[in-house]
């Protein structure tokens, strides 16, 4: 069964259960996620995308990944 936007959002809610998160992708495999969260003050745009991909349990990886494709954009709140 392909991933969905939902269960990306709930595996990022699980690890940013204050995030404000939007999952967008309806084709199964390539999708564009913002999440702003207060964790992410004072880190640069590389540790907080890390942090997001962590959350994401290795859906990610190598060829035999669920997740083909994540557009992530990550910021602090404002």
């Amino acid at each position: 069964m392909p991933i969905t936007a939902h269960d990306i959002e709930a595996l990022i809610r699980d690890s940013f259960p204050d995030a404000q998160i939007t999952v967008q992708g309806d084709d199964g495999q390539h999708f564009a996620a913002e999440v702003v969260d207060a964790s992410f003050a004072g880190k640069n745009r590389v540790q907080q995308q890390r942090a997001v991909y962590a959350a994401l349990k290795g859906k990610m990886d190598g060829s035999q990944g669920e997740l083909h494709a994540l557009a992530l954009t990550t910021r602090a709140p404002d």
